[in-house]
């Protein structure tokens, strides 16, 4: 099967990958309990950030025999804040928007404030894993990066993530953070190649 990346241009196919990789994870899970209401919300969280990286990041996608198979959305730090994010966010997520609040104050506590590009998500759609397509799509930015000599940072959402990201060299930058009464996030680091 011929593999391609290439740079997206418009927000929909994106946001549809990563909603279905991570619409039912932990971290979803944990920000919205009801599940008939987890997919149309984070739906609509997943799309705000893909179409923001639009204008102020990257979007890649990865495409096997002409289907885009999966994507990733990386952001130059610091990256200017989503206009009216969360106004937005209270209108859509209701009464699970005080959790989005809780996790999004964790993550700015968390992040470096050196100068860095950031992984905000990876995913890949279903039945599509294990392939080496996101590693090829890691590898796509990681190119970049060691020629720009910058270093990348994530919070990997699972312990499997954080295996993969370990075989492409991040380390663990701070200990694992629970979410309250929650899941856990793993904050790690990729200096460049070379350096």
């Amino acid at each position: 099967m011929t593999t391609k990346i290439t740079r997206l241009s418009e927000a929909g196919a994106a946001t549809d990958i990563i909603a279905e990789a991570f619409g039912n994870d932990a971290i979803s899970t944990w920000l919205i309990p009801s599940a008939r209401d987890r997919m149309p919300i984070q739906r609509r969280f997943f799309g705000m950030y893909v179409a923001h990286a639009l204008y102020h990041g990257d979007v890649y996608g990865i495409h096997e025999s002409g289907e885009l198979a999966g994507a990733a959305i990386w952001f130059t730090a610091p990256f200017p804040g989503i206009p009216g994010e969360e106004q937005a966010i209270a209108s859509f997520a209701g009464e699970n928007a005080g959790r989005y609040g809780v996790l999004g104050q964790m993550l700015v506590r968390l992040h470096p404030q050196v100068p860095h590009h950031y992984l905000n998500f990876i995913a890949l759609r279903r039945g599509r894993t294990g392939r080496g397509l996101g590693s090829l799509l890691l590898e796509e930015h990681h190119r970049r990066l060691d020629a720009l000599k910058m270093p990348a940072y994530l919070e990997a959402s699972s312990e499997a993530s954080r295996r993969l990201y370990l075989r492409h060299g991040y380390v663990d930058v701070a200990e694992p953070v629970r979410l309250p009464d929650g899941p856990v996030m793993y904050p790690m680091w990729r200096a460049p190649a070379g350096v």
